[in-house]
């Protein structure tokens, strides 16, 4: 089993969350945290706040690029993983995110 911490974060915006942080142990290690509001009916001006991270704790081959338009707004990124504990707890890790936004949502739309 693995400690889950519960935090409070403030996004950029001002809205304050409560996240959930574990490691993910392998021959790497993750720090992995998210959170959201829920669904609040609306879009950006009116709607709820999601947030997760995956940061390199120790030994990960990794690599990220903010995917850019041409006016420099961020609409996307990419992750680019070296190794096969880094595919397993990258696995681990987004199937922890997903757990997350999901109980906090208390809603699922497939």
């Amino acid at each position: 089993m693995y400690e889950i911490k519960e935090n409070r974060r403030k996004l950029n915006d001002g809205t304050e969350i409560t996240t959930y942080a574990r490691d993910v142990y392998s021959a790497n290690i993750l720090e992995v945290e998210a959170g959201t509001t829920g669904f609040m009916g609306g879009d950006t001006g009116h709607g709820g706040r999601t947030y997760f991270s995956i940061k390199d704790a120790g030994s990960t081959d990794i690599d990220i690029n903010v995917i850019r338009d041409r006016y420099g707004d961020a609409e996307g990124f990419e992750v680019v993983l070296g190794g096969d504990c880094e595919l397993e707890t990258m696995i681990r890790a987004l199937k922890f995110i997903t757990k997350v936004l999901e109980e906090e949502s208390e809603e699922v739309y497939d």
